[in-house]
């Protein structure tokens, strides 16, 4: 068996599967948000996908769900879905379990939450204070202070915890899974410096690197953030000598297109990246690589949807297209697969041939050497 990365029709929203090589099943974000009232809506029916995949596997869990932050467009009708052990109104007969739930600490540490943001962040204290079933990205100072306000220590939560610049543990290429996660953001002192919590800023944005046969396969998952925030994390990363880390085939682009997450200003035809989303896009891609955008369609140039100031933008998609272009990649849209009138779900294998569309070509191709770093500053040149 070999991993898969399955990404969902959504419009502006989120959701991916990951179908890891010793059949453990991870959830990034769920945004169900289809209107079923709305025959014109082509947005898949997410929960119908998730549980007719999940009984085709004869299971009722994931082994894994990561809320990479808790805005409405990556949790939307999540308290529909999942059973969650915190109140016995989201229990019963239907519901998918969650074996161990991944949330940013400021999901933990957020007041004011509504709807399903305010659920998962129940859900997710309940659990870190059992101390079990959990994974809490960052440990700003906020976080020690909410564990001694419910009679807990930071030392004996410790051990759910993961910074950035660290692998999450229990995952290795070397163990039956073929696959680690190194966590790149949120940064704990960004959030103590915050008066109030910046869901996007502080959401998480990890690498995913498979290995198959003697080929190594990353994955970058950007998450929402701003090109400030690459830029710092670029940042960090050089300074840290750890640039492997940033390398990808596959690349989640943040934000659903939004020019916000390349540069401070949208341009006339083309968004010009910052200093560390240049680096990061032009010099760590590999060879082939495939930019995925979780977005709407792209606006025609002149059409009511370009003056629209939410993304997707025709700015940074262009931006993106040139990257592509420069590694003999491929951009893509989710609502655009196979086909704008008919978008379904979208999957990539991971082989040892490299990332490969099923039932297609292979469209991300690193070298046979896990050890090469062919990508598209050398390529370009």
């Amino acid at each position: 068996m070999t991993a898969k990365i399955t990404f969902h029709p959504l419009g502006n929203a989120d959701c991916t599967r990951l179908d890891l090589s010793d059949g453990q099943k991870l959830l990034i974000d769920f945004a169900d948000v289809r209107n079923p009232n709305d025959p014109s809506d082509l947005r898949v029916d997410l929960a119908k996908e998730l549980t007719d995949d999940l009984r085709a596997s004869k299971r009722d869990h994931y082994d894994v769900v990561l809320f990479t932050h808790l805005d409405d467009d990556h949790c939307h009708s999540a308290c529909d879905f999942f059973w969650l052990d915190h109140a016995i109104k989201y229990q019963g007969a239907g519901r998918v379990k969650i074996r161990e739930l991944w949330v940013p600490a400021a999901a933990i540490l957020e007041e004011g939450s509504k709807d399903s943001a305010r659920v998962i962040r129940q859900e997710a204290r309940y659990r870190l204070k059992k101390g079990n079933g959990i994974r809490v990205f960052s440990r700003p100072e906020k976080l020690k202070d909410w564990l001694a306000e419910n009679g807990l220590s930071l030392e004996s939560r410790k051990h759910l915890i993961t910074d950035a610049g660290q692998f999450v543990p229990g995952y290795s290429t070397d163990r039956p899974e073929k696959v680690k996660f190194f966590i790149h953001s949120p940064f704990g002192w960004r959030q103590d410096e915050e008066a109030i919590i910046d869901r996007n800023q502080d959401s998480v944005v990890f690498q995913a690197t498979f290995m198959e046969g003697h080929r190594e396969t990353h994955a970058m998952f950007m998450s929402d953030i701003d090109y400030e925030s690459i830029d710092q994390i670029v940042e960090t990363t050089k300074r840290h000598r750890n640039t492997e880390r940033l390398l990808w085939d596959v690349f989640k682009i943040p934000h659903h297109c939004s020019y916000l997450s390349i540069g401070p200003e949208k341009g006339d035809e083309e968004t010009k990246p910052s200093a560390g989303m240049k680096w990061l896009c032009e010099t760590q891609a590999r060879v082939r690589g495939v930019m995925m955008s979780t977005s709407d369609s792209i606006p025609v140039k002149g059409s009511d949807e370009d003056n629209n100031p939410q993304p997707p933008h025709r700015q940074a998609a262009a931006y993106y297209k040139r990257v592509v272009k420069m590694i003999d990649g491929t951009f893509k849209v989710t609502m655009d697969l196979p086909s704008p009138r008919k978008p379904k779900p979208s999957t990539i294998e991971i082989t040892s041939r490299g990332a490969t569309p099923l039932g297609g070509s292979v469209i991300v191709g690193a070298s046979n050497v896990t050890t090469s770093t062919t990508r598209a500053g050398s390529a370009a040149k």
